[in-house]
């Protein structure tokens, strides 16, 4: 099993980087998501499933992703979904947005992958945690970059 939870502070409104993890925005933080689309919307996001298509060099994973937790309000956003990936491995990742002022949100990422069988168990030990965190920093610095990005254009 693998484990992550990393934090930052980033100079824009808690608003502006909230609107990057809706759907239609998703891609511009996670480009290698070619498809996202909504299976069943539930009433208060919780249980909302969506298929999700990943490309990876010219491999297309399909999956199915559910929102596991899910709060909006003026100083916290959060989102958990969990989804399991190519039958080897459960994956479970949280965007936790909390308003430091004005300009300033604190972005908490956190989440674990557990290998499901051998395949995924030996995939995750040859992965290992070096690489994972790698993965980690640069979805944080995506996200950074888009909503200072963002920031500007609104």
């Amino acid at each position: 099993m693998i484990k992550w939870h990393e934090e930052r502070i980033i100079p824009v409104n808690i608003e502006v980087i909230w609107r990057l993890f809706e759907i239609e925005n998703l891609q511009r933080i996670m480009p290698n998501v070619i498809e996202n689309k909504v299976i069943e919307r539930k009433e208060g996001v919780v249980g909302t499933t969506y298929q999700q298509k990943y490309k990876e060099g010219k491999r297309v994973e399909t999956y199915i992703v559910e929102d596991l937790e899910y709060e909006n309000t003026p100083l916290k956003k959060h989102n958990k979904i969990g989804f399991t990936l190519a039958k080897a491995f459960e994956i479970e990742a949280s965007f936790t947005l909390i308003k430091q002022s004005e300009n300033e949100t604190r972005f908490i990422y956190k989440g674990q992958n557990v290998g499901l069988n051998f395949l995924g168990k030996t995939l995750l030990k040859l992965g290992g945690q070096k690489n994972n965190q790698k993965v980690v920093v640069d979805f944080m610095g995506r996200v950074e970059k888009e909503a200072l990005v963002e920031n500007k254009s609104s």
